[in-house]
């Protein structure tokens, strides 16, 4: 498996218009507008920061991931995505060491990107993203 860098932190808010005004008023970051992933019941908004971003995620229906985990965590940090050269082999290899996969094939996300999330289980905790972007 080949980690090209950190692709970007997701952070889970209950309104992007709300959590955007940080990152942009405070940090001065830009904000790069708006995206709905509709498959995941998901608006994200990306602030780049060097070779990496910032990823606002908002959701779009109360039983979609995010809902539930802001129900159950309130806002933060909910994930970290690895930015991986081929997503397949990636997933194979930590198949083979017996990392627990959530998504054993990669799903359609946010910017034209392929993701595949690891279980926190297998990962002390932590909510893991692939993505491959080409």
């Amino acid at each position: 498996m080949n980690i090209l860098k950190i692709d970007h932190l997701g952070i889970a808010v209950n309104s992007i218009d709300e959590g955007k005004k940080f990152w942009t008023d405070v940090l001065g970051l830009h904000f790069e507008g708006k995206e709905t992933v509709a498959e995941q019941k998901v608006t994200t908004a990306f602030f780049p920061v060097g070779e990496s971003e910032v990823e606002l995620l908002e959701s779009t229906a109360p039983d979609g991931p995010i809902a539930k985990y802001l129900e159950k965590k309130g806002e933060g940090i909910q994930h970290i995505a690895f930015r991986v050269d081929d997503i397949e082999a990636a997933l194979a290899e930590l198949k083979a060491k017996g990392i627990r996969l959530i998504d054993e094939t990669p799903r359609k996300g946010a910017g034209g990107a392929r993701i595949a999330f690891l279980h926190p289980k297998s990962t002390s905790g932590v909510l893991v993203e692939l993505c491959e972007r080409k």
